[in-house]
């Protein structure tokens, strides 16, 4: 049976998750410039971005500018840009939506050349749980038992559903499995999914809605939505996953973006990311007094064994051929298998 996520859940936390006057299309952060810098992202930064903007507009460089926004599900995002959709800056789920657009002529090869390798922000996966923890989730091999239910995003629209996969695969793999092994895991992973919604945004919006037993989750999103009011916790299983979003600016951009990036780049900026639950991606950044932690002396705390895509998946490209091809990619295989998605 086809997986739908229930239409009141939206309505019932909507308000919880209502981030920013930043979001969706065409919302402006403030007024009285000629510049406006149209910034296309995945969904889940939204209230980072909205956050950044606000400090950057506080400086010479960015005084008075303008943000028209676009968030949604990272590889909807991508393709729509390639299909004309307006972006000086872009913002996404995972290296490889990016590569597309430089495929497409839009951006520059080089993109990935700077010290954080196209790198802007970072989470982990995480388990988000009721309150309590009521059926006792602790590791990956908790979500494959019976009467489990899984909340996770569709992989041929999300890219937190990508990282979501590769952290179950590399749970086997990265620990002795092989690759049969981590497809029968994976396999009866999804034969638990009861909600596989388009982004990672939906899947946290049908999480708190009362979907499922268990939400994997960027802990980013655990973060914020605690800093909004919801009721939840989270694991860090023993084998994780480091997550990486990349942003770059498009050859056609307006000028300022390059500035906008590296604002995102400075200390000031990822202080941002790092108040709404993002880890940093460069050192000395001031990390106290993050809001909806478990302990502000540790708000990101180090996982016991995290894997990287480079060292542990070979590259975004070789990944997206094996895993996430649409033909023959071994994950897109067992989520069709499973008939939980189209």
């Amino acid at each position: 049976m086809k997986i739908r996520t229930r239409a009141i859940v939206a309505l019932t936390v909507a308000a919880g998750l209502a981030l920013s006057a930043c979001g969706g299309n065409g919302d402006e952060t403030t007024s009285g410039s000629d510049v406006t810098l149209n910034i296309v992202g995945f969904a889940v930064p939204e209230a980072a971005n909205k956050a950044i903007a606000a400090e950057w507009n506080k400086t010479p460089a960015g005084k008075d500018v303008k943000f028209k926004t676009s968030y949604g599900a990272s590889g909807d995002q991508s393709r729509a840009v390639v299909n004309g959709l307006k972006a000086d800056y872009v913002h996404f789920s995972v290296s490889s939506d990016v590569t597309r657009l430089v495929d497409a002529g839009l951006i520059d090869a080089g993109w990935n050349a700077g010290p954080t390798k196209g790198i802007v922000s970072s989470s982990v996966v995480v388990f988000a749980v009721r309150k309590g923890n009521p059926k006792g989730i602790k590791s990956w091999d908790d979500l494959i038992k019976p009467g489990i239910g899984i909340v996770t995003p569709n992989p041929a629209s999300s890219g937190a559903a990508r990282w979501n996969a590769l952290a179950a695969w590399g749970h086997i793999s990265a620990n002795g499995g092989t690759d049969a092994q981590a497809s029968d895991f994976l396999t009866k992973l999804f034969a638990n999914v009861v909600s596989l919604p388009g982004s990672g945004r939906e899947a946290t919006t049908s999480f708190l809605g009362g979907t499922g037993d268990v939400l994997l989750a960027y802990e980013n999103e655990a973060i914020l939505a605690v800093q909004n009011g919801q009721e939840l916790e989270w694991v860090y299983p023993d084998t994780t996953l480091l997550i990486e979003n990349p942003g770059a600016i498009l050859k056609d951009a307006n000028p300022k973006a390059k500035e906008w990036l590296d604002f995102v780049l400075s200390k000031d900026g990822q202080r941002q990311f790092a108040l709404k639950g993002f880890r940093p991606v460069i050192d000395g950044v001031d990390t106290t007094g993050i809001p909806g932690v478990p302990d502000a002396a540790n708000p990101f705390p180090k996982p016991a064994k995290l894997l990287t895509v480079n060292t542990d998946f070979e590259s975004w490209s070789a990944l997206s051929k094996k895993y996430f091809d649409e033909k023959d990619g071994i994950i897109v295989k067992i989520i069709a298998a499973s008939g939980k998605a189209n």
